[in-house]
C-alpha cells in the first residue's frame, strides 16, 4: 500500500481547523434543542405507510425564539469564518495540486490521536 504524505500544517491552520470542528460539533448540539421549524407551523400527521403501522407526525412548531435566532446566526458567522480561514489558508499554496484532497482530509483529522 502506498504510504501517504506526511504534511507539516501550520499551527494557525491546525488551531482554525480545530475550532471549526468544535464550534461544528457545538452548533449540531444547540440545533437539537430546538423547534422542528423556525417559524410558527402547524404540526400534521401523515397517512398510514403501505405494509406498515408507521404514521410519520410533527407537533405544532411554536417557532424560535429572538434569543434563539441570534445564537443560531451566531454560530453559522463563526462557521463560515472558521471554513473561510482554514479553506483559503495560505498553507494550501504550498501543497502540490495533486495532494491537495489528501492533506485537506489529513487535516481533518489532524486532531486525532495517533496510533502507536
Amino acid at each position: 500500500m502506498p504510504k501517504t504524505p506526511a504534511f507539516n500544517f501550520p499551527q494557525d491552520l491546525l488551531d482554525a481547523q480545530a475550532a471549526l470542528h468544535e464550534t461544528r460539533a457545538a452548533y449540531e448540539e444547540y440545533a437539537r434543542t430546538l423547534p422542528w421549524s423556525a417559524e410558527p407551523m402547524p404540526g400534521w400527521k401523515s397517512d398510514k405507510q403501505l405494509h406498515s403501522d408507521y404514521r410519520s407526525a410533527k407537533d405544532d412548531s411554536p417557532g424560535y425564539t429572538e434569543d434563539q435566532h441570534a445564537e443560531v446566526a451566531r454560530f453559522r458567522a463563526r462557521l463560515l469564518e472558521l471554513s473561510t480561514t482554514v479553506s483559503t489558508h495560505p498553507f494550501w499554496d504550498s501543497v502540490d495540486h495533486g495532494n491537495r484532497v489528501e492533506a485537506r482530509m489529513a487535516l481533518k483529522h489532524a486532531h486525532e490521536p495517533t496510533e502507536a
